[in-house]
């Protein structure tokens, strides 16, 4: 994962990050390899059917931390900007 997401308008977590990809204001998305797969499949085949591009990162507490939380997180996504 380049640098962090501070500085950027992000979600974490699958149900906002769900949220984000199903109403169009995710502009790309990231998934930690290490989640269940239970949570990791559903979401990447969401990001795909909704043409949001997937960053993978190593590890849950690694997209935790780039996101600025002291807990690990399965998934992020990265807001649009608005205008």
């Amino acid at each position: 994962m380049q640098g962090d997401l501070m500085g950027l308008r992000f979600h974490v977590g699958v149900k906002q990050s769900t949220e984000a990809v199903l109403d169009g204001s995710a502009e790309k998305a990231f998934i930690a390899q290490d989640a269940d797969e239970h949570v990791k499949t559903p979401f990447e085949e969401l990001c795909r059917e909704n043409l949001v591009p997937v960053e993978y990162v190593p590890t849950k507490q690694q997209l935790g931390k780039a996101c600025g939380i002291s807990v690990g997180a399965a998934c992020a996504v990265i807001l649009r900007r608005t205008k």
